[in-house]
């Protein structure tokens, strides 16, 4: 009998086929019982056919009926449900004990928030879910008596590098950030950059939305906030250092002088295996690191005046209330903006910046102003979009 149960909130994305892939090389160890998906109904098809949910989910009526006629006579005939019922269905589904949240950005946050409250331990790849609201959902976590594991390499890095440490003598968090593959551009370079070449992240191979965060250190930032709720430490107290062989996963410095870092292969199969089994350790079929062949590692401090995405981000961390919220939809907005190219590049940071600045922040947060800002943010970024 398999020792954990999954529901699988993006199935169809970078994390949720990596999981998969966990999940296939141990199949005595898990059991997929859903799978919630957007629009990629063929890619869904196969993993229904190799894993037997029974439930999925997609985004709407019109997919659903498009899966439903796909599935021939030998196939498994799993329960399909759609839009935000039907995420909602696969991730409080009464036999499963773990969900792994892995929908890209704020569709990812009531789900998530779902599951939270129904008592399963969250595997948490959607870092929006703490960035727009990380202080209702740890809040929830803790009433409910459910562990948020981090999937994030990052996270998972400072996951692990507190192990067996006491959390007052910590002195710093030390996220590590790829740089992406312009982190030596100049801001003439930058203006220039094309979505072709955003796209091509130099170590990762990763979803095109987060790609292009990572281009612009966004993710980074993002990380920063959902390390806050995370780890439970202010945001002056974690630094970002770009690490371009993405070796080194993040590290976390003590009060003694101590760094305890993590490293291994840019491979999101370690600290998937890792979440899904912890506190245990599997044996997935990647290849070691070697230290010897790799040589050197190298660190440099992030230029937020060629970067500003980074800096916008620990404004809105700042400020608190719903401005994580605005920050992350204009975010959204911008980055597919410029994927469209209707923008350039650099004006994904002036677009958010813009956003922030016209933000009134609420005085009460609760779900109802996060999901407010939410909406609003998205309007207005759509409207500077459109006066380009």
């Amino acid at each position: 009998m398999a020792n954990r149960v999954l529901s699988i909130l993006g199935s169809t994305g970078s994390i949720g086929t990596n999981t998969l892939n966990v999940v296939q090389q141990f199949p005595d160890r898990f059991r997929v019982a859903a799978l919630a998906a957007g629009r990629n109904v063929s890619l869904l098809l196969e993993q229904i056919r190799t894993f037997q949910p029974r439930l999925v989910a997609v985004l709407n009526r019109e997919l659903a009926e498009e899966l439903s006629g796909l599935l021939g006579p030998g196939d498994p005939q799993p329960e399909i449900v759609y839009g935000a019922s039907g995420y909602e269905q696969v991730a409080t589904l009464p036999e499963v004990d773990m969900v792994l949240s892995s929908m890209v950005g704020a569709a990812g946050l009531l789900p998530t928030i779902a599951a939270v409250k129904a008592g399963k331990h969250l595997a948490l790849a959607n870092k929006e879910t703490l960035v727009i609201a990380g202080q209702i959902v740890m809040e929830l976590a803790i009433q409910n008596g459910i562990s948020i594991l981090p999937v994030d390499s990052e996270h998972s890095a400072i996951f692990q590098s507190l192990q067996g440490n006491h959390r007052k003598s910590l002195r710093r968090i030390l996220l590590t950030a790829s740089g992406g593959p312009f982190f030596q551009k100049s801001l003439e370079e930058l203006a220039k950059v094309t979505p072709q070449g955003a796209l091509k992240h130099p170590n990762w191979s990763m979803g095109r939305k987060i790609t292009i965060d990572s281009a612009t250190l966004m993710n980074k930032g993002l990380e920063v906030i959902e390390a806050q709720w995370l780890f439970g430490v202010p945001t002056d107290q974690i630094d970002v250092h770009i690490h371009p062989e993405s070796i080194v996963h993040s590290m976390v410095e003590y009060i003694d002088g101590s760094v305890i870092a993590q490293l291994g292969i840019p491979d999101m199969t370690i600290p998937i295996a890792y979440a899904l089994a912890y506190p245990e350790r599997l044996p997935v079929r990647n290849p070691p690191l070697d230290l010897f062949h790799l040589q050197k590692l190298s660190f440099y401090p992030p230029d937020t005046d060629r970067f500003p995405c980074l800096r916008l981000a620990y404004e809105a961390c700042a400020r608190g209330s719903t401005m994580p919220a605005v920050l992350n939809a204009a975010n959204e907005v911008a980055v597919n903006a410029f994927l469209e190219e209707k923008i350039g590049f650099l004006d994904i940071a002036r677009l958010i910046e813009s956003v922030m600045k016209h933000h009134q922040i609420s005085g009460e947060l609760d779900l109802d102003a996060i999901l407010a800002a939410d909406k609003w943010a998205r309007l207005e970024a759509e409207r500077l979009v459109n006066q380009k």
